[in-house]
């Protein structure tokens, strides 16, 4: 696409790949007129603003000069140093000038520009060029074969490259270039065909390249920007049109010969950004851009009808190029392809404003603005190359995928001296963990969940806390363990009953020696008044209730409570309530609340720091049925109280209730903060708590409120990006079935595709502390098609354990319902259906029994390697425990349990739908396996021995889940057995393994293990070996 042009008949350089913003230096070409037929000469330099919409560049300044000019170049001599901020401007002239100019001062528009002058040449210097590796050096071509190198720093005293007896007599240079990749190599070409190779530490003339037919008159030469003996000449000559490619190493003939010119080719110019990129202009008004490794003509650019003398790639803008033309136009291309509507416009605007606005006939209307006709088809669009160019092809890449897997790329440089090769591609799927500390306390979460060991899980936390009120918190979790549990409480709250009991005898004998023997005799004798003689005679006449208020009138307490009892219950209630009105002490309302069982009104009227009191009392008198809406009304009224600390009070009361939510939404209240580690805090409560609730009430578990979902997504959608995808499931609430069918697919997916890669590694990047600003742990998984040697087995589980109860709790059966709320940090929506029915159906235990669980991704890239099945399920419970069923959800059940047919072995992904009847109604084939042979039969029957002779000793979960994994993998071996594919070498090797076991020499079996692996083809035994080796490690370890 055409992108600018500038209307001289001149010469062009482009400002060096350092320069910013990008210049054409435009010089008035020898031997050329305009239509003027002007004789001056100038200079002039035009700013090249892609941004503009129109065609014309900016003109931004302009030396008038003496000369006309041959060749142009433009170096960065100086820009470092800031002595030429532009660089130079080499000029060769026609009169055997080589003229050195600051482009910096002709923009600036100042008059002295010349920064030195030679004209040490014969006739005209038609070739100039740059080192690249040594800028302060230029290499100029003249008549009679004159070479010179001049030296900027030193520009009076050129060299030559050698003795002017070996160069091309009588002819002049008609081009020079350096090496890419040499610095003390330059070339030289003359009209005569041939080109020289000056080495320039020995001043000498190393080679010349010649072609035989003596027809090929050189008019350009350019070096192969990555390789340093390959060079292309091409020839002006109409009879041979023609490009050559040589190597110096066979420059018997050409290596490669470009023949779509049909006639002669004026330049040529390779691109140093790519080097599959080489431009070509000739007589035949073509500019064609070739691919130099193949010969193939990529592009050809929109031109006109004259010829191009000279083009040239823009050094820092790699897909623009310049072509000056005999008709007086510079043209700057594109080579990425667009359209020609601007080239349109611009020529319609150049007739509009020939006339200006006023009608040429004399009328002196004014003319509309000139519209151009309306074409019924689009606009051409010029093509862009048919393969991307390098600078746009990415040599790395990245990106983020799902559950914490980052996707990198690699594209390795390809041998320049075997282009044609194919090269390799690696991708590598890297495991990335930034909150390593996050996973550790899921971990041990998850261990505390699977063993129940709850009371010693939250006594570590109370001696970790870091403040006071941290470490009341999990005190009154643990409480939750006790078997007196209130009691427990109240001694949290600073209520012991021992210690109360001895102060009370204490007390009471201090008071009764307190006592004299003239007081008792006191209290004996008779008090005679009035108020006794009408109490006497109510009680003569039966009157209680008279007795007793007259007892009150005279502030009697004791004798009307005593009197109140022998009347009836009505009576004592009336005397209770008239005495709790009269009396007025700081334990008044506590003794009404004990005798009238009234605790709504204390917890309701209570003074808020006095919270530990009254929850004391609801935890000594309140009922069961009343206990927990007690605590969380006196929960409420702390958290809506002003004071922080109160409201943090509140958690306490919440937990003695056993209010999960409205624990959750304190708690989140209470802590300021939104890290990892404080929702990992979070989850450790509302699970311990949770727990505690269902063994104490001896119940299932409780409905999941909206807040706690909300959290338990966020924690789940947080162990998924870390990797940790089988556990985030067990964590995902009810309502998040589209969570829970993505965290599936991706497993199953990533089983899948662990199957075709041959080679596996695993690595640790440096690890930098949590919270240090470094980056982030990770974890490359790199595979390629190359053969290696199978890794050792890891030593840690493939998966942390499942929490038991809690994965009931959200595995229950799901009727059809309504589309769930998606919560804010849910992946998107994904759903997936697994082909492949269990054996048996799925269950997860609600004790703290454990048994085999489905791997998570990590246990299949971990255990499984190459060649291991995609994905297999645990077998049923024990008998006697109860579960539930985990594809107990009809989007989850796969189709082979829903028709009753048997699945293939791989499960599949569909991902964009939810039908899945096409897959169910397609019946599969059950297949048959073949009987292993007799004397092979002895390796099954040992390695299965061993495995539950490991299982019958081991006591960790982690260890026993590992071993029933294996048993399940060697079924591989067993498959392999049974079509006798293994080579006899190898089967072998694994009868020496079964007599080693036999004779319980691990050790030894484990050495020869290394030597078959070692031995043999990693892609015949990369199925069971490793996991060979994990239970002859394991039998070693047991010691069985």
């Amino acid at each position: 696409m055409k992108l600018k042009e500038v209307n001289r008949t001149a010469i062009q350089s482009w400002s060096p790949a350092e320069h910013h913003p990008i210049y054409l230096a435009t010089g008035t070409s020898a031997q050329q007129l305009d239509a003027s037929f002007s004789t001056n000469a100038s200079l002039e330099f035009f700013k090249l603003d892609l941004a503009d919409p129109s065609l014309d560049m900016k003109s931004c300044g302009s030396f008038s000069s003496p000369h006309r000019y041959h060749k142009l170049v433009w170096g960065p001599f100086g820009i470092d140093a800031q002595g030429h901020p532009s660089g130079v401007l080499i000029a060769g002239g026609e009169n055997g000038n080589v003229i050195l100019y600051d482009p910096a001062k002709i923009i600036a528009g100042e008059s002295d520009v010349v920064i030195a002058e030679s004209d040490k040449h014969t006739g005209p210097v038609r070739a100039l060029d740059v080192n690249p590796f040594q800028t302060n050096l230029v290499a100029s071509g003249g008549n009679e074969s004159e070479i010179y190198i001049w030296d900027m720093n030193n520009f009076g005293s050129p060299m030559t490259p050698g003795p002017k007896t070996q160069v091309h007599r009588v002819l002049y240079i008609s081009c020079v270039a350096w090496n890419r990749q040499v610095q003390h190599i330059l070339a030289s070409a003359s009209p005569s065909g041939r080109a020289s190779v000056w080495d320039l530490r020995k001043n000498d003339l190393i080679i010349k390249v010649s072609d035989h037919s003596n027809r090929m008159h050189c008019s350009g030469l350019a070096w192969n920007p990555e390789v340093a003996t390959q060079l292309v000449l091409a020839s002006e000559d109409d009879r041979m049109p023609v490009i050559q490619m040589w190597d110096l190493r066979f420059a018997t003939s050409p290596l490669k010969i470009f023949e779509n010119h049909t006639r002669g080719v004026l330049a040529i110019a390779w691109s140093l950004a790519d080097p599959e990129l080489l431009l070509s202009c000739g007589k035949d008004s073509k500019i064609l851009c070739w691919n130099p490794n193949t010969a193939e003509v990529l592009y050809e650019l929109p031109t006109s009808s004259q010829w191009c003398f000279d083009i040239q790639w823009c050094p820092r803008n790699p897909a623009v190029l310049s072509a000056a033309g005999f008709d007086g136009h510079i043209d700057i291309y594109s080579i990425m392809g667009g359209t020609n509507q601007a080239q349109s416009q611009r020529h319609a605007d150049q007739i509009s404003n020939s006339f200006g606005n006023m009608d040429p006939f004399g009328t002196g209307q004014t003319l509309p603005p000139l519209q151009l006709p309306q074409a019924s088809a689009t606009p051409a669009t010029i093509n862009p190359l048919k393969k991307p160019p390098k600078w746009i092809r990415r040599p790395v890449g990245a990106t983020f995928a799902f559950g914490g897997k980052l996707v990198s790329l690699e594209n390795s440089k390809p041998n320049p001296q075997q282009p044609q090769q194919p090269t390799s591609h690696i991708v590598h799927i890297s495991q990335v963990v930034t909150e390593t500390a996050f996973l550790k306390r899921s971990d041990q979460l998850q261990a505390t969940l699977s063993a129940g060991s709850f009371v010693d899980f939250c006594q570590e936390k109370i001696d970790a806390a870091e403040n006071e009120f941290e470490k009341i918190v999990w005190s009154f979790l643990k409480a939750n363990f006790d078997s007196d549990i209130r009691s427990r409480f109240l001694e949290l709250l600073g209520y012991n009953k021992e210690e109360l009991a001895l102060k009370v005898r204490c007390n009471v004998t201090n008071i009764q020696y307190a006592f004299t023997p003239s007081m008792l005799l006191y209290r004996a004798q008779p008090c005679p008044s009035y108020v006794d003689g009408l109490i006497t005679q109510a009680l003569l006449t039966g009157d209680f209730e008279g007795a007793v208020e007259l007892c009150l009138h005279d502030n009697r307490m004791a004798d009307s409570i005593i009197l109140a009892i022998a009347g009836g219950a009505e009576l004592l209630e009336k005397t209770q309530k008239k005495y709790f009105t009269k009396t007025h002490s700081k334990i008044t309302k506590l003794i009404s609340a004990v005798v009238m069982k009234d605790w709504h009104d204390i917890l309701k009227t209570c003074e808020l720091q006095n919270w530990r009191e009254a929850l004391a009392a609801v935890m000594t008198y309140a009922q069961p049925e009343e206990f927990s809406s007690l605590c969380d009304l006196l929960g409420d009224r702390l958290e809506a109280s002003a004071d922080t600390q109160l409201q943090a009070q509140a958690c306490l009361c919440y937990i003695c209730a056993g209010n999960v939510e409205k624990l959750v939404s304190c708690w989140t209240r209470a802590q300021s903060g939104h890290s990892p580690l404080s929702l990992q805090d979070l989850v450790e409560k509302v699970m311990v708590m949770q727990r505690a609730v269902e063994q104490t009430q001896r119940s299932g578990p409780a409905a999941i409120g909206v807040l706690l979902a909300e959290k338990m997504s966020q924690y789940a959608n947080l162990l998924a990006s870390q990797g940790s995808l089988s556990t985030a499931i067990t964590y995902l609430p009810d309502n998040t079935n589209q969570v829970r069918h993505r965290l599936r697919c991706y497993t199953i997916v990533l089983n899948i595709h662990s199957k075709p890669f041959s080679h596996y590694t695993k690595t640790t990047v440096n690890q930098y502390p949590p919270g240090a600003g470094g980056a982030p742990i990770y974890q490359p998984l790199q595979y390629s098609s190359a053969a290696a040697p199978p890794p050792p087995p890891p030593a840690e589980p493939s998966s942390p354990p499942h929490p038991p109860g809690f994965l009931s709790q959200y595995t229950q059966p799901i009727l059809s319902q309504p589309a769930p709320p998606v919560y804010p940090g849910q992946p998107p929506i994904s759903h997936c259906l697994s082909s492949s029915p269990p054996s048996h159906p799925t269950f997860f235990p609600t004790s703290s029994s454990s048994f085999p669980i489905p791997p998570s991704s990590a246990a299949s890239f971990q255990h499984g390697g190459p060649g291991s099945p995609g994905s297999y399920m645990p077998l049923p419970p024990p008998s006697g425990v109860s579960g539930t069923q985990l594809d107990s959800d009809p989007e989850l059940i796969p189709a082979s349990q829903k028709t009753g047919l048997h699945g293939s072995d791989h499960p599949h992904c569909d991902c964009p739908s939810q039908t899945y009847s096409p897959l169910q109604s397609i019946p599969a084939e059950k297949i048959m396996k073949k009987p292993i042979p007799d004397e092979h039969l002895v390796l099954k029957t040992t390695f299965e021995g061993l495995i539950q002779k490991c299982l019958a000793v081991a006591t960790d979960p982690q260890t026993k889940r590992k071993l029933d994994d294996a048993n399940k993998r060697l079924e591989a071996l067993y498959d392999k057995l049974r079509e006798q594919t293994l080579s006899p070498a190898i089967v072998g090797g694994l009868h020496n393994i079964a007599r080693t076991i036999e004779s319980r020499s691990y050790t030894e079996g484990l050495n020869i293990h290394t030597h078959i692996v070692s031995s043999s083809n990693f892609s015949e035994t990369s199925a069971f070996m490793p996991v060979l080796k994990v239970v002859l490690t394991q039998a070693n370890k047991l010691g069985v």
